[in-house]
């Protein structure tokens, strides 16, 4: 039984000796002195303010995209100890002995250090020699923008490692198709492409490009299994049904949980939650909760009630009204009704409070049983503290000439009537009897009389008369349920007192009732997605902003760093010599594909098949890497910097390698020519090496220069190199 004892057990293992060593020179220059400096660098002031509220449970929202990105940094932060204290307001403040730097500038590092070893296997799975292979990474480990941007809390390294991962799975489980299919190193590639697709999109939304890049290449492919012949129904329906499991639906739930521990994570109140809805703010701890927790969930005939305009821009605020009447006459020359003025009102105040009552009643108080509103009932709005009842009428308002004036009802004793009657519609409602609830309820208040509807108009604030506060009129022409015309209860109360002076009282003090409400994830992930996809911050000019067009070029930079005294400085710049051979590779590989194609119709073949299909395969993979990761950029509205750059020109030092042998094998016959260009090829790679050694002092920002010679690295008159004036 003991006989396999008698000779010793032998494990073999391949070791690619190259891709050991590139690991370990990426990891070299990504990871050497990671500490330095041990100060805010750039846009660590953006990310380590999100870092902060992670360790303190914070929630916040971040409207340049999805949380992974966010959560990785602050795991980072997390591993080192950090305990989220530190003053993250500018550029080069020293980082306190509590804050870990080195942890949490780790992970975008080790992203980074990776991108490496992966630029090799692409190219090894793209079939392409191991020269072509060992000089895509010697390209990316040797690219100066990407090691500055991969040695701080920035996400740029790690979505370009989760895009590059997500692009050697699925050349693996491709390569894997014809001899393996549904075994498990296919199943295990082709899920891996789904999940770093995943975590691409998780981390930033420019994630998006390289997803839909792969997934039209996996329809494409599939495309061509169709006409196999070889292949029958029930296997085809397996394979679609496979990729559509792994290429879309298990990323979309590894988004979705995300979301799930990003809001897990962040359960207490803090300064962002003001721009999300009353519901929401009331599922987090502290805040609005301390206030709205336990409120009656039904509102009926007497509740007393805050109304918080569902929109929220340009600031959230409250229905609310004031003693003080709108003038006479405007400046403008037109008139008003001289009544009392509604307005929204973004801070908390009594005068925000509103008594809901019945039109055939006179009690302003909840009557036992009490007796809910629903939707479509009619309704007066009492003022709380003027007692005064919400109105509108055919008067123009103050800024919104168009939309009526609403305001709280003043009898003159002229011939103007009160027009006090509101039909409650409840928008979100399940069935035409919902009963209005506290908090849930997005309701809209139709005018009886004109069929107004009651609206935050968005304008600019009121004049000095209406003290700066945002105008609310009556929209006689409303079509759809735009947020501005909707409106939901958040602080309420059932009333008890019927004589003013006690009310007043009872206004003034807190709720305290007995009933508690919470969102459901998906609720909460549904508000969160559309808050980060709609909220956008005004864009700004920047002094390091530039346009698409600058990058191509490389005639801009950006100043991430700069030392208090001495002239050490760190800069985002690439190799100059690697981005001119990127544009060259582009423009020699668009041209030789049209000359072949050209060629080809003519039916005359200056290259094999096979030759032929690698380098469509390649330019698809490379070339189209960089236009959907680049050309994006000319359609959007927002403030540009180089970094966004970073993936788009991944791929296009990618096809450096492949256009380079591509004119080895099929454009240099002789023996001569090929030992004529293989020394250039070294020449130029030597050209390489020579431009990442200048500019390393402000790549990793050590050692200092002199003024000589930081004058001397500005190559670009565009560059903005930083000098410091003797």
């Amino acid at each position: 039984m003991l006989g396999f004892l008698k000779e010793p057990v032998v494990v073999t293992a391949k070791i690619n000796v190259s891709l050991v060593a590139l690991t370990v020179m990426g990891l070299i220059s990504r990871l050497w002195g990671l500490c330095y400096p041990r100060a805010v660098v750039f846009d660590e002031v953006y990310y380590g303010q999100f870092v902060s509220l992670y360790m303190k449970r914070i929630f916040f929202v971040d409207d340049s995209g999805p949380p992974f990105g966010h959560m990785l940094l602050a795991l980072g932060g997390y591993l080192g100890g950090f305990d989220g204290n530190f003053l993250w307001n500018r550029i080069g403040a020293e980082y306190s002995m509590n804050v870990p730097v080195w942890s949490l500038r780790l992970l975008p590092a080790l992203a980074g250090a990776l991108c490496v070893p992966l630029a090799y296997q692409i190219l090894v799975e793209l079939h392409f020699s191991h020269c072509a292979a060992l000089g895509a990474a010697l390209l990316i480990l040797l690219e100066n923008s990407l090691i500055t941007q991969s040695r701080f809390m920035l996400l740029e390294s790690i979505l370009i490692f989760f895009i590059l991962l997500a692009v050697l799975s699925y050349l693996k489980f491709y390569n894997l198709q014809k001899h393996s299919a549904f075994s498990g190193s296919w199943w295990f590639w082709l899920l891996l492409t789904g999940v770093a697709c995943s975590c691409a999109v998780g981390v930033k939304y420019m994630g998006l490009f390289t997803y839909m890049l792969l997934l039209a290449t996996a329809g494409l492919h599939f495309w061509h299994m169709i006409g196999d012949q070889n292949l029958s129904n029930v296997s085809l329906l397996c394979h679609f049904l496979a990729r559509g499991l792994t290429l879309i639906i298990i990323p979309m739930g590894l988004y979705l949980s995300f979301f799930y521990v990003h809001l897990a994570l962040l359960y207490r109140s803090g300064p962002h939650d003001q721009i999300m809805t009353s519901a929401f703010q009331a599922s987090l701890e502290g805040g609005l909760a301390r206030i709205t927790q336990g409120q009656p969930l039904e509102v009926a005939y007497g509740s007393q009630i805050t109304l918080r305009n569902v929109l929220g821009k340009p600031m959230q605020c409250w229905l609310h009204s004031h003693t003080n009447t709108y003038p006479i006459r405007y400046e403008n020359g037109r008139g008003s009704s001289h009544q009392q003025q509604v307005t929204c009102y973004p801070f908390k105040d009594v005068n925000n409070w509103w008594i809901v009552k019945d039109p055939g009643m006179q009690q302003l108080v909840v009557s036992n049983p009490p007796r809910p509103v629903r939707h479509g009932h009619i309704v007066q709005l009492v003022h709380g503290i003027t007692t005064r009842y919400l109105n509108t009428h055919d008067v123009a308002a103050p800024l919104s000439p168009h939309s009526q004036e609403v305001s709280c009802y003043i009898d003159y004793n002229i011939s103007m009537p009160a027009q006090n009657l509101w039909r409650v519609e409840i928008v979100n409602r399940e069935s035409d009897t919902d009963v209005w609830k506290t908090i849930l309820s997005e309701v809209r208040f139709v005018h009886v009389n004109t069929s107004a509807v009651l609206k935050a108009s968005g304008l600019s604030s009121l004049p000095e008369w209406g003290y700066r506060q945002l105008e609310v009129v009556g929209e006689k022409l409303s079509k759809g349920y735009h947020q501005s015309m909707l409106w939901n209860v958040e602080e309420h109360r059932y009333g008890k007192s019927q004589e003013q002076k006690e009310r007043e009282v009872e206004l003034h003090s807190p709720t305290q009732m007995d009933i508690s409400k919470n969102l459901s994830f998906m609720a909460k992930f549904t508000e969160l997605q559309w808050k980060i996809l709609t909220l956008k911050n005004e864009d700004t000019e920047h002094k390091y902003s530039s346009s698409a067009l600058d990058w191509i070029t490389m005639d801009t930079n950006i100043a991430y760093w700069l030392h208090p005294t001495s002239g050490a400085q760190i800069h985002l710049l690439g190799n100059v010599a690697t981005w001119a051979s990127a544009n060259a590779a582009a423009l020699v590989y668009v041209c030789l594909s049209l000359w072949y194609l050209l060629r080809r119709r003519r039916k005359i073949y200056d290259i094999p098949e096979d030759a032929w299909q690698l380098w469509m395969a390649a330019g698809g993979i490379c070339g189209g890497g960089w236009a959907v990761n680049y050309l994006p950029f000319f359609l959007m509205e927002k403030t540009l910097f180089l970094y966004h750059y970073l993936p788009a020109v991944t791929f296009q030092i990618l096809l450096i390698p492949v256009v380079l042998q591509h004119l080895s094998d099929h454009l240099c016959r002789s023996v001569l020519l090929k030992s004529m260009f293989s020394a250039l090829v070294v020449a130029w790679l030597s050209w390489v090496y020579f431009v990442y050694c200048t500019f390393s002092p402000l790549t990793y920002g050590q050692p200092a220069l002199a003024l000589a010679e930081l004058r001397a690295l500005r190559w670009k008159d565009t560059w903005n190199i930083l000098i410091r004036k003797q």
